[in-house]
C-alpha cells in the first residue's frame, strides 16, 4: 500500500491546524506558506476534510479551518480514508496468502486508529524539520 500525497498532506494540513488551531482559524494561505505546499492543492483536500467533520470552516475576513474536534480524538485512519479511501493492503489476493493480507491490514489498521493527531503534531515536535522536504 502506498499513500498518496492526498493522503501525505492531508495529515500534514490535519497537524498544522491542529499546531496553530488555538490562536484561532487558520488560513490554509498560511499552512502552504509553513510547509512549502500549495494553497490550490490544500484547497482539494479541504473540501472531503470538511464534509466528514474532520474541519470547520470559518468565515470572515478572519477566517479559515481549524479542526472539528480536539487534535486527540481524531484518527490517522479517519484522514486517510477519507482521502485515500478504504485501506487494502492488496486488491484481491486469490493467492491463497489471505490470512496473511488479513493479519497485515488489522496491524496497518490497528496504528492508524491508535495514532492521533495530537500523536502526530508531537512526533512532529520531536523532528529536525530543517531536512525536510515537499514536492508537488
Amino acid at each position: 500500500m502506498k499513500i498518496s500525497t492526498k493522503g501525505r498532506y492531508g495529515l500534514v494540513l490535519m497537524v498544522d491546524l491542529g499546531m496553530h488551531g488555538g490562536d484561532g482559524p487558520v488560513s490554509l494561505k498560511s499552512v502552504a506558506d509553513r510547509k512549502g505546499l500549495s494553497d490550490h492543492y490544500l484547497e482539494q483536500l479541504i473540501a472531503p476534510l470538511r464534509n466528514a467533520g474532520l474541519v470547520k470552516s470559518v468565515r470572515g475576513a478572519y477566517g479559515g479551518y481549524r479542526l472539528a474536534r480536539p487534535a486527540d480524538q481524531i484518527t490517522a485512519g479517519e484522514v486517510l480514508r477519507v482521502l485515500e479511501g478504504p485501506i487494502a493492503v492488496v486488491d484481491e489476493p486469490g493467492d491463497g496468502l489471505e490470512l496473511f493480507w488479513d493479519r497485515l491490514r488489522a496491524s496497518l489498521e490497528q496504528v492508524l486508529e491508535q495514532t492521533t493527531v495530537a500523536d502526530l503534531i508531537d512526533m512532529w515536535g520531536k523532528q529536525d524539520t530543517s531536512a525536510l522536504m515537499f514536492y508537488i
